[in-house]
């Protein structure tokens, strides 16, 4: 597998050489739907005409502030601690869902369209959600190589991008 490392992090065990980027150009042309369906042409947010926007911004408040949180400890988790040999992270955030900072990313994008209700952002949405699972697939591939067992029995435990329902 052709992996992008992180200079100055060698415990990383890598990801999706085109992570970064496909998610800079998606990240780019959400912004681009979005904007111009929610403040230029308006062509899908006609249910902002039914929803108050006190619900709109109750609602996208806690999904925004929840992103920022998985998305800020996550990156804290993983670049902000030095660890001596690479492992398994399974602290913090990272006990809710193996990917916290996709999923704090996915919250972000969400608490957007909830707060103008752009159906044109929502099916982008789901395009980007597709996207963040296909890496996540790549990336669990290089730790299922990496730590065998152990990043085994954690995918048992822990929900890839949404906590799983216990049983």
């Amino acid at each position: 597998m052709s992996t992008k490392k992180h200079d100055g992090h060698p415990h990383l065990t890598g990801e999706h050489k085109y992570g970064d980027a496909g998610q800079l150009i998606l990240f780019f042309l959400f912004l681009g739907v979005w904007i111009t369906d929610s403040f230029v042409f308006h062509y899908s947010t006609f249910l902002r005409e039914i929803v108050p926007d006190y619900i709109r911004v109750a609602a996208a408040g806690p999904v925004l502030i929840a992103g920022w949180y998985l998305a800020r400890r996550g990156m804290k988790e993983v670049f902000g601690t030095n660890r001596e040999k690479p492992g398994v992270i399974t602290a913090g955030v990272f006990r809710i869902v193996r990917h916290p900072i996709y999923t704090g990313a996915i919250l972000f994008y969400l608490g957007s369209i909830l707060i103008t209700l752009s159906i044109a952002s929502a099916v982008f949405w789901l395009l980007i959600i597709g996207f963040y699972i296909f890496i996540c697939r790549y990336e669990e591939r290089i730790l299922t190589e990496t730590f065998g067992n152990d990043y085994l029995e954690y995918k048992k435990k822990t929900g890839m991008l949404f906590p799983k329902l216990k049983s």
